[in-house]
């Protein structure tokens, strides 16, 4: 199995398969991002809220000059470098905890397109760059049977900072879909569906026959079709 494809679930055999984005797609947050000020400040007070501030504008400003989004996700992991694996994960889920308490915490058009989805014999695949331990969360509320996207490195108990696998970033959720289609020959691309919020999404809207864009208000509009790749 590719250690990019981490099945959540157990599942029967799907009739089509529903690829997802999370961040501002499924949920209205950077779960990435909010998580990251959440646990450095847990761990090292005001000092860790304020450098991880100054990391992460760093970050955006160096996106904004051409960094492309991919390496900015692996600049983003590796601020987890020597981070406890124990303790990181019991934060991903108290976090998520009080997070999702929140009403507008999900997108509820999409919650419930993945619901309807479901519900025809689908199975929902989220893919997402995000932070990996916090998507297994998301993936159990929504009843995703798929989490797509790379892994954190561990040297024991402890993060390297390095991710394992392709991030699901642009053309590399393309590739991850992909990779989930090709153990699933029965089903047609051309019958699946997929959700994204930002155009670095559209490489894996365009290998599906139903892709809907989620707008920053939560509604959904549909994407053009475009020849499948």
């Amino acid at each position: 199995m590719s250690p990019d494809l981490i099945p959540h679930q157990k599942s029967l055999s799907p009739s089509y398969l529903v690829f997802c984005d999370v961040d501002e797609t499924l949920i209205r947050c950077k779960s990435g991002p909010e998580f990251l000020r959440h646990y450095f400040e847990f761990r090292h007070g005001a000092e860790g809220a304020r450098r991880t501030e100054e990391l992460l504008a760093d970050l955006y400003a160096r996106l904004a000059r051409g960094l492309p989004r991919d390496e900015a996700n692996r600049e983003y992991h590796r601020a987890w470098r020597r981070c406890p694996v124990d303790e990181v994960e019991d934060r991903a889920r108290h976090w998520y905890r009080e997070r999702s308490r929140a009403a507008d915490f999900y997108i509820t058009a999409t919650v419930d397109a993945l619901r309807r989805h479901r519900a025809e014999g689908g199975a929902v695949a989220l893919v997402s760059g995000s932070f990996p331990p916090l998507l297994p969360l998301v993936a159990e509320e929504v009843g995703a049977q798929y989490v797509l996207g790379a892994r954190l490195e561990r040297c024991g108990r402890v993060l390297t900072g390095e991710l394992l696998g392709l991030p699901a970033i642009g053309d590399g959720k393309r590739v991850l879909a992909r990779e989930l289609l090709a153990r699933h020959p029965h089903i047609d691309p051309a019958d699946c569906y997929a959700y994204g919020d930002h155009p670095s999404d559209l490489p894996m809207l365009h290998m599906v026959g139903h892709a809907t864009l989620v707008t920053p208000d939560g509604t959904h509009a549909p994407v053009k079709p475009a020849a499948l790749t």
